[in-house]
C-alpha cells in the first residue's frame, strides 16, 4: 500500500480535515464508557496542532440512517477530546453548510474543532459526489485516521478525496498498515494465524486467503462447531451452521493439501444451557452430547494451542475461542491472551470482541498492536482492498 502520511506534509496555516472514528460507546446518560478510540488518534491530532494546522474532525456515530438523532451526537466526544488535549475543543452542531462554514473561516493555527455526526446526513452512506464537494471545500489538505470505517466507500473517506489535492493517511492508519504488512505481507517466521467467533461464513474468506500465506492456523469459539460437524461428529445445541459444513471440509482438505498445519479444539466445555448458573462439563470433542452446548475450549485444547504458538515469530488473532462475556466460559480466551501475552512473537490482534475481551483481562497493552477496526481488519486479511484506503493512494 504506497500512501503518503500526514508528517510527510506541510501542514502550516493549513485547513486539515481529519476524518476520525469517534463511533465511541455511549451510556444512557450520553456519557462515554469507552474512549479508547478518541485516545487512539491523539498522536496525529497533536502532530497537525504542532505543526500549525486548523484541524476539523470528521467522524460518525452509530447508525442514524440520514437524520440528526440526538442520541447519537459527537457532542460528548468534542468534551471528552478537550479534556484529553487540555484544549478546548468546540462542537460545531453540523458537518456542512453556512454555519460550519463560518466555524472553519474563524479558526486560528493550532485550533481544533469538532464537526456533528457525518452520517446525518443521507449523502454520506451513499458516498454521493456532492456532498464529498462540500465537506472537501472546508479544507486545504484531507487526512483520513479511520481505519475501522476504511472498508466503507463513504462520502467522508472516499468522494471528498477527489476534490482536495493533497491527501494522507493519519498515524494510526499508518501503523494499521505497517502492522497489516508484518503480520500477512512480510511476517516473521512461523506466522500462525487464530480464529475464533461464533461463525465460519463472516470469517471463510479470511481464512481461505490466509491459509496459502501462514504456517498453521488454529480454530475455537462457536466456528470450531461447523468443523466437529463436517467431521461427522454430533454437536448436540450448540451453534454451528449446518449450510457451511461443506465448506469446513474444504478447508480442512484445502489446508492438508498445502501442508499447513490445522488445529482444532480436542476438548470442549460444554453446558445445559449458555448461563453463568448452567452446569457444566469437559468433554472430548467427539462425545458432545445430545442437548448440550459446547460454550468453550476444554484445558487440554488451551495446552495444545500454547504448545503450537510456542515457535511462532508472528501471531495474528481474530475472534474469542468461546462464550467470554458468560464467566465460567471464558477460560480458553483468557488462556489464549495470556499465551500471546507471554509469547515473544510479533502478536496482531483484530476484532471488537477480541479486544473487549483484552481490555477485561488487563492485557490490550501487552499485545504488540490492537487493530481499531473489526470488519476492516477481517476484510484485509480476505485479501480485499479497502476503499478508504485506495482513495488515498489514487
Amino acid at each position: 500500500m504506497k500512501v503518503r502520511t500526514i508528517d510527510q506534509l506541510d501542514l502550516s496555516g493549513k485547513r486539515v480535515l481529519i476524518r476520525v472514528d469517534f463511533n465511541v460507546p455511549l451510556d444512557k446518560a450520553g456519557n462515554i464508557t469507552d474512549d479508547t478510540r478518541i485516545k487512539a488518534v491523539l498522536p496525529t491530532i497533536r502532530l497537525a496542532r504542532e505543526r500549525g494546522a486548523k484541524t476539523i474532525l470528521l467522524s460518525h456515530l452509530g447508525r442514524p440512517k440520514g437524520k440528526a438523532v440526538p442520541e447519537m451526537s459527537l457532542s460528548p466526544a468534542a468534551k471528552r477530546l478537550s479534556s484529553l488535549l487540555g484544549k478546548d475543543v468546540p462542537f460545531v452542531p453540523d458537518c456542512v453548510g453556512e454555519a460550519t462554514e463560518k466555524a472553519v473561516a474563524a479558526m486560528q493555527p493550532g485550533d481544533v474543532l469538532l464537526l456533528e455526526n457525518v452520517r446525518f446526513h443521507p449523502g454520506e452512506e451513499k458516498n454521493d459526489e456532492g456532498f464529498g464537494k462540500q465537506l472537501a471545500a472546508l479544507c486545504d489538505v484531507y487526512v483520513n485516521d479511520a481505519f475501522a470505517t476504511a472498508h466503507r466507500g463513504h462520502s467522508s473517506n472516499v468522494a471528498v478525496t477527489r476534490f482536495v489535492k493533497e491527501k494522507a493517511a493519519g498515524l494510526l492508519m499508518k501503523d494499521e498498515i505497517a502492522y497489516f504488512e508484518k503480520a500477512l505481507v512480510s511476517p516473521a517466521r512461523p506466522l500462525a494465524a487464530v480464529f475464533g467467533g461464533a461463525k465460519i461464513s463472516g470469517k471463510i474468506e479470511a481464512i481461505n486467503n490466509v491459509i496459502g500465506k501462514v504456517d498453521k492456523i488454529l480454530i475455537g469459539g462457536a466456528m470450531a462447531n461447523t468443523f466437529f460437524a463436517a467431521q461427522g461428529h454430533e454437536v448436540g445445541n450448540s451453534l454451528y451452521e449446518a449450510e457451511m459444513v461443506e465448506m469446513a471440509g474444504t478447508v480442512l482438505a484445502n489446508a492438508a493439501g498445502r501442508k499447513v498445519k490445522l488445529y482444532l479444539p480436542v476438548d470442549v466445555v460444554v453446558a445445559d444451557r449458555l448461563d453463568a448458573s448452567a452446569y457444566s462439563k469437559v468433554v472430548p470433542t467427539q462425545e458432545i452430547p445430545v442437548g448440550w452446548t459446547a460454550a468453550d475450549i476444554g484445558p487440554a485444547t488451551s495446552l495444545l494451542f500454547k504448545e503450537a504458538l510456542q515457535d511462532a515469530k508472528t501471531i495474528v488473532w481474530n475472534g474469542p475461542l468461546g462464550a467470554f462475556e458468560i464467566a465460567p466460559f471464558a477460560n480458553g480466551t483468557h488462556a489464549i491472551m495470556r499465551t500471546l501475552a507471554e509469547s515473544n512473537a510479533i502478536t496482531i490482534v483484530g476484532g471488537g470482541d477480541t479486544d473487549t475481551a483484552l481490555h477485561k483481562a488487563g492485557l490490550f497493552s501487552r499485545m504488540s498492536y490492537v487493530s481499531t477496526g473489526g470488519g476492516a481488519f477481517l476484510e484485509l486479511l480476505e485479501g480485499k482492498r479497502l476503499p478508504g484506503i485506495v482513495a488515498l493512494e489514487e
